[in-house]
Parts: C-alpha cells; structure tokens; sequence
C-alpha cells in the first residue's frame, strides 16, 4: 500500500462525508467563476452603454498661443499654426493603432459660422451614425436629419432664429431643411446647428477637412494614457487630450462593480477554505489509531504530512474542474438573462479551467495545512494507547 493509496481509499470510505465536502466546495468554486466571468462581461458592457454618453479622448490640429499687447493696448490671445485635419486620414491612423479595438467610436467634427437672418450661428458637421454612438442620450422634436441637406437645431439656436421641423434655411451657398430640434442638454449643443459632415464641407468650400476628432475609447483591460499616447505617435502634427474627468467617472463605475465582485468571491473563498480546514481537522482526530499504526509501520512525519495533503489536493482538483464547468455554465444563464450583456460572447477556455484547477489546489492544501500537520505530530505512543 503506498501513500497515494491511503487517501483515496479514505476518500472511498467516507464516501457520504466525501461528497458533501465536494459539493460545498464545488459550489463555493462555481460562484466565484460564475461572479468573475459575469463581472468581467458586464464590466465591459457597461463601459460600452457608457460610450453613449461622450467621448473620453479629443484630437486637435497643433496650435501655438500667442499673447500680443502693444503700446499698453492688449489685443488678446492670438493662435499660430492653426490648421485642420484630414478627416480620412486622421481616423484610418486611430482605428490602426496598437489599441484599435478599444476604440468604440471616433466621431470627426467640422466646424463654421455663418449668419441665419442676419444672426450668427456655429454650424458643425457631423458624421450622424458615429456622432450618435457617442451622443446616445440625445433626443428630438421631429427626427434626425436622414437626408443630406438635413439640419438638427440646437434647442436654443432654433429659439433665437426661430426654426422648427420642415423650415429652410442657407448655410454657406447651399440651402438645407430642419428636420429636427434637439431638445436642451444643457451643453453646448444646444447653441448650434448640426448638418451632414460631406454637406458641411461642400457647403463651406472645406472638402475632406475636419477641425477635431473625438474619441470613446474603453478603459478597462489598458491604461487611457497607453491609448492616447499611440495616437499622438500615429498623428505626430495633432494634439491629443484625455478627458480625464469622464475617463475617471467611467473608471469608477466600471471598478465598483469589479471590486465588489472580487469581495464576494474572498467571502465565498474563505468560507470554503474554512469547511475544508475544519472537515479535515476532524478527520484527523477520528484517524488518530489509523495514524498510529501507520507510524508504528514506519511511515515519517513527512510520509503522514504528505497523505493528508494528498487528500487535499485530490479533493481541490476535483472541486476545481467541477466548479469550473458549473460556473461558466451559470454565467450563461445569468448573462443571458442580463439586458445590460445584450451580445456578448463569453467563450470556454481552456486556460482557464487549468488555472482554476491549479488555484483551487493550492488553496485547497492550503487549508489543510493545519490539520495535516497535527497529523503528523501524533506520536504512535500516544495512539496506541487509546487502542
């Protein structure tokens, strides 16, 4: 008989004991790899529910600020240098970035003024399919412009020029029609007037240009400040700024639900590690003849030590393939049922059934730690005693 035999023909023979130490332990596992990988999903669909609400990253053409005063007469800031962007280009340079696919949206701007009735008014072009994956929680009186020459009104723009749905208007040396007024934000939005972006350029003479870009990019999984700085590599003549105030506010949303995930999984953790400790505390004191013979046939301390963490290990491999497969399969189910993880994909992995395995193992002997090590500080003297 040797020591690999020992334990598994305990295990065998405790069956009843055996099985429910399993099961708890199976249990506790599956809700720590059912939380983690529904986490690791909602996390990631959250911060894309967010995208809707702003971008987090803007790209500006390079300017120099010039202060000028002459003869005690000051004149302001002046900007040098200023130009814009290439709309084609400076998005085909972020998309291919090393990062690309954390980059949810990238929404080009153009901006003009140009007097309605003689009042001035800023006029943005806008590309209206990526504006809104960035622009989620806008909403209309009318509908948003779904032809070329369309116009969305800024609530207070359309107040001050008095427009409504179906007015038109001139913007630069084209015509266009209001199919929609923007209901206030209370932003800048709502003191402008959107249109088309190939509109815009064709209507101010600036063909193919933009005057910044803006960026949604997802935080989790890597730093903003690795994101930024490989778009300033890839647009060396742009300036390019985090918003940090909106990076750090979807940071906090996205860590809250993480670490609290991670919480509750060290409750479950430590309440299995306390089953087992103590199941195998107590099998140690009913073995305690069982390890006196074996001592008194000559089996070392460390021979003892090793037999009792066998078990352990056994029991944690187990535990851990089990718990595994029940949590992944659990985090299906709970996926599915979350409107929040709409098309979301989460995948077996292979990795991560070993990985558990060899967690669980090692907290699994562990926990047995104590309870083998009295084991084998039972003198046979004293256990033949009690025979």
């Amino acid at each position: 008989m040797t020591m690999l035999v020992i334990p598994l023909r305990n295990l065998r023979m405790k069956w009843a004991r055996s099985l429910l130490l399993l099961l708890v332990f199976t249990l506790g596992v599956a809700s720590i790899v059912a939380l983690n990988l529904v986490s690791g999903v909602v996390g990631e669909s959250l911060e894309k529910k967010l995208v809707a609400y702003g971008a987090n990253i803007i790209v500006m053409p390079r300017t120099e600020k010039l202060t000028v005063s002459y003869g005690g007469f000051s004149m302001g800031d002046m900007l040098l240098g200023v130009s814009d962007l290439d709309e084609a280009g400076t998005m085909q340079r972020i998309a291919s970035i090393h990062h690309g696919s954390r980059v949810s949206a990238i929404a080009p701007k153009l901006v003009s003024m140009t007097r309605v009735d003689g009042t001035a008014v800023g006029v943005i072009g806008v590309r209206w399919e990526r504006e809104m994956a960035i622009k989620g929680y806008w909403s209309v009186d009318g509908e948003f412009p779904g032809r070329e020459d369309g116009v969305l009104a800024g609530s207070r723009a359309a107040e001050s020029l008095g427009l409504a749905p179906g007015d038109t208007l001139t913007l630069g040396s084209r015509s266009a029609v209001v199919t929609g007024v923007l209901r206030p934000t209370g932003g800048d939005d709502d003191s402008v007037l959107f249109a088309n972006m190939g509109f815009t350029q064709e209507a101010f003479g600036r063909p193919g240009r933009a005057d910044y870009v803006e960026v949604a990019a997802l935080c989790a999984g890597c730093p903003i400040e690795e994101i930024v700085l490989q778009i300033a590599e890839a647009l060396p003549g742009a300036e390019v700024q985090a918003l940090q105030s909106v990076v750090r506010q979807r940071m906090y949303s996205v860590d809250f639900v993480q670490r609290l995930i991670l919480s509750v999984s060290l409750i479950i953790l430590l309440i299995a590690c306390a089953m087992v400790g103590a199941t195998m505390l107590s099998s140690v004191n009913e073995r305690i003849r069982e390890i006196g013979l074996l001592r008194s046939l000559g089996f070392s301390r460390p021979g003892v030590f090793a037999i009792f963490s066998f078990e352990a290990v056994v029991l944690g491999a187990a535990a851990g393939c089990l718990g595994y497969v029940a949590g992944h399969a659990l985090s299906l189910r709970v996926i599915g049922a979350l409107d929040i993880t709409e098309g979301a994909i989460l995948e077996f992995s292979a990795a991560g059934l070993a990985l558990t395995c060899l967690l669980i193992v090692a907290v699994s002997v562990l926990s047995a730690f104590f309870p083998a090590w009295k084991a084998s500080s039972v003198e046979p003297s004293e256990a033949l005693i009690s025979l």
